[in-house]
């Protein structure tokens, strides 16, 4: 039994982690950590366990943070890969300084450039650097399964300060981030951005008579909502509903429900 587990607001760490247990084959289990990520201490037994998330500020995720701390690794194999759009900086070393606490056999520590999702910064990609990025996250997913299937491992450099420093003021960023988030009038009640919301940070209340997104500290930052909304009506930063959002192409709405 491999055990997937995943974290993924706009698809990128999603369709890695399915393409890994495609080729892998065998028995597979996907699991989505933000909703495993409060559950406190979880105690994961198989014979393999994968991680994939992106890329926040050089760090971890909040969620993923939190899901490795609380993991008790029952496995004699953890191969972690992270998805990114310019540079990972620390991010491996973050989680090998977490995992060094662990009981774990052997452990690989790798990187699957993506196409850069963080368009609140950077703005929508362009059609040529998506496809590039695209082709460059297939070829390298395709290597991370082969990594998992000969149980490869590895050491990587855990003293990232300035990675660490970085982080850290983007996770305390995020405590006030959510509040930056903006809803236009074109909203139109739909739910979306609550639904795909894989921490829900995300609900709709009743306001001035239309249901409305709120949202609240647990927020992310993954911007999964204003990128998967249908009538851009969710605007952080920069954005407002002329640029156009990304997801990857190959991951449906349906996929980013379900949740699996």
């Amino acid at each position: 039994m491999t055990k997937i587990y995943y974290f993924s607001g706009t698809g990128n760490s999603l369709w890695s982690a399915r393409k890994i247990a495609e080729i892998i084959g065998g028995e597979c289990e996907m699991v989505n950590i933000g909703a495993e990520a409060w559950k406190g201490e979880t105690i994961i037994e198989a014979d393999a366990v994968v991680l994939l998330f992106p890329s926040y500020a050089f760090g971890l995720p909040l969620a993923v943070r939190r899901f490795a701390g609380n993991a008790v690794f029952k496995t004699p194999y953890l191969a972690a890969f992270v998805t990114y759009g310019s540079t990972p900086g620390g991010t491996l070393a973050a989680l090998a300084r977490m995992l060094k606490r662990k009981s774990i056999g052997a452990v690989f520590l790798g990187r699957i450039p993506a196409v850069e999702n963080y368009i609140a910064i950077f703005g929508p990609p362009k059609a040529e650097t998506e496809r590039q990025r695209l082709a460059m996250q297939d070829e390298a997913t395709r290597e991370a399964a082969r990594c998992v299937m000969e149980r490869r491992s590895n050491r990587i450099n855990a003293f990232r300060p300035l990675s660490a420093f970085i982080w850290l003021l983007f996770s305390l960023g995020t405590k006030v981030f959510y509040k930056r988030y903006r809803v236009s009038d074109d909203c139109n009640g739909c739910g979306i951005c609550e639904k795909v919301c894989p921490v829900s940070a995300v609900s709709m209340r009743e306001t001035q008579g239309k249901p409305r997104p709120v949202f609240s500290a647990k927020c992310e930052h993954c911007q999964g909502c204003l990128n998967w909304c249908p009538k851009k009506a969710i605007h952080f930063g920069r954005l407002d509903s002329h640029l156009a959002r990304y997801h990857h192409p190959d991951i449906s709405l349906q996929d980013i429900l379900r949740k699996i």
